[in-house]
């Protein structure tokens, strides 16, 4: 980052620079007033004095102002730095290890960031390295002067250092307890009506009491840190003032020193005091940007995708899993154990089995969502992880067991937000997921704004509007996950037809379904139980040897048990 903005930071160090040294104007207007002016009794003298001070601050003014912009701009290019890294975070987070946060916490530290950058505690830290060139000031009007200036500026920048090491852990704690925080919260808004239904408010309403008191508690004890500092701070440079002014009066009482010395070299020590009381007001601040500018620069780094020097043609053939171990990212237990197997194009394989047999977690690794640990999945010879992301995207298509709509009108949700869809495009989605006489009986058709997370559609039209972006751009690989959990009788012959013409133009589907309605379209049962693969059989085998079984059990997986074949 710091490469990206070394043109803003060089400019800052230049104003700042300026900025310093024109800082000594109110120092020597004192030094002249009590030295030439007062014991001289010219007017003349004094008025020339003024005019060289307007002059003097009002470029102190215009500086102040340009340095101040130019940490706004530098707060914003920071922003414009990680903000695409920050939501490529959010985009993959199904493809990483959870957090105990709230999934957003790039956001807020990207705010953090911008927030101090903006502000004025970076403008005390380039300021704090002049103290030093005041400090030798204050000998040159007199050695003891110095001395004790020295003396004043070394306590309050140990309480600089004792900031920073007792604000950091507290901050820390803050900032993980705030994302705690934020994510119960969101999480109650997502199932507020289910709480509602139910009347567990109060009982969620305690547990939000004890994670917001643990997360004040936290904050508190930063605050009191940088409160305490603070404000012990500024009474130290208030005290150093004085006693600067005191050693002043003695050496002026001994002849020593000028009374211009005495009150000049009392503004000098505080204005070289100042940035490092202003620094340490600001020190919460800049830890907390700090570990802000830690995790983004981490996830930055996580997800810069390694670019891809050839670009794969289109799949058209075959699909392969081969020896495939998969689980949840960031868990070490397999949920998927040692499967293979094959589908060729034109090809609809179903996926059966028992809740938790690993159903999801396959169409998650089929689209890519979550590697493997060991084994691969290839298109046509190629394994997932030689195409870009937005590259695969184009060839897949997915429906996941919640249809996951965003806010936005529905042709933007079937064209995934392309803003130069081709209209015919989306009327061919719509058409074979058959949801084209649905959506234009809409008072604004396919410019209907569906709300947050589809709400103002019912469940069925959410999954078949899901349906319809998942058939987008004719995908090779479609993968639907559950797809009839809400569709009625219209929705499930509008599925099959679906399934039907992705066969029809040679794509592969692979449905996870506990239905059996949705067989009758499958060339091939796959049976899923605790992760591994316990037969694999044609469909027109397995309904017409069992189909009686089936009236009589209602379950395929009985009969895939009982007659189907080991898979590879």
């Amino acid at each position: 980052m710091f490469n990206l903005l070394k043109a803003g930071f060089l400019g800052i160090g230049v104003t700042s620079c300026i900025i310093n040294v024109l800082a000594l104007t109110g120092s020597f207007f004192m030094l002249q007033v009590y030295d030439r002016v007062i014991p001289s009794h010219s007017l003349p003298t004094l008025v020339g004095l003024v005019i060289i001070v307007v002059v003097l601050f009002a470029f102190y003014w215009l500086l102040d102002l340009i340095r101040c912009l130019l940490l706004g701009e530098i707060g914003r290019k920071a922003d414009e730095r990680y903000s695409a890294s920050a939501f490529a975070s959010l985009s993959q987070a199904a493809c990483r290890k959870p957090s105990s946060g709230d999934g957003i916490q790039s956001i807020r530290d990207i705010d953090t960031l911008r927030g101090f950058l903006s502000g004025p505690g970076p403008g005390a830290l380039f300021d704090m390295p002049w103290m030093p060139f005041y400090l030798g000031l204050c000998f040159l009007f007199h050695p003891w002067i110095g001395v004790t200036a020295t003396i004043g500026a070394a306590i309050i920048v140990g309480l600089a250092f004792l900031a920073e090491i007792k604000s950091r852990q507290p901050t820390r704690e803050s900032v993980e307890l705030l994302a705690e925080r934020m994510a119960f919260a969101q999480t109650t808004r997502r199932n507020s009506e289910v709480i509602s239904a139910m009347g567990f408010s109060e009982e969620l309403s305690a547990r939000w009491v004890e994670i917001s008191g643990r997360y004040l508690d936290s904050h508190s004890r930063a605050g009191t840190v940088s409160v305490t500092l603070s404000t012990l701070s500024r009474s130290a440079r208030m005290l150093l003032q004085s006693g600067v002014l005191a050693v002043g009066a003695v050496l002026v009482v001994r002849q020593e020193a000028t009374g211009g010395i005495m009150i000049a070299s009392s503004i000098l020590v505080s204005r070289s005091l100042a940035p490092v009381e202003l620094a340490i007001a600001h020190w919460k601040g800049f830890a907390a940007a700090r570990l802000a500018y830690y995790r983004l620069e981490q996830e930055a780094h996580a997800t810069e995708e390694t670019p891809h020097a050839v670009a794969l043609p289109a799949p058209e053939q075959l699909l392969e899993v081969n020896n495939l171990h998969l689980g949840a990212p960031g868990s070490a237990s397999p949920i998927i154990r040692g499967l293979s197997l094959e589908a060729k194009a034109g090809e609809v394989i179903g996926v059966v089995g028992a809740s938790a047999s690993g159903k999801t977690s396959l169409a998650r690794a089929m689209v890519g969502i979550w590697p493997a640990f060991a084994g691969d999945i290839r298109l046509d010879g190629a394994s997932l992880t030689q195409w870009s992301r937005a590259a695969l995207g184009r060839h897949i298509g997915y429906l996941p067991q919640d249809a996951s709509l965003f806010d936005g009108t529905i042709v933007e949700n079937i064209a995934r937000f392309d803003p130069e869809a081709p209209s015919e495009r989306v009327i061919a989605a719509a058409k074979a997921a058959g949801v084209y006489d649905m959506i234009t009986r809409f008072v604004d058709g396919f410019d209907t704004r569906i709300g947050e997370q589809g709400m103002m559609l019912s469940a069925g039209q959410r999954q078949r509007i899901g349906l319809a972006r998942a058939l987008y751009g004719n995908p090779f690989l479609v993968v639907l996950d559950e797809p009839n959990s809400n569709l009625d009788r219209e929705g499930e012959q509008a599925l099959t037809q679906a399934i039907e013409q992705i066969r029809s133009r040679q794509g592969i589907v692979l449905v996870m379904t506990h239905r059996t309605s949705v067989l009758s379209v499958c060339d091939k049962v796959l049976l899923l139980e605790a992760g591994r693969a316990k037969a694999f059989s044609p469909t027109a085998q397995v309904l017409g040897t069992g189909a009686k079984r089936i009236a009589a059990t209602g379950s395929f997986v009985q009969l895939l048990r009982a007659g189907g074949e080991t898979p590879r």
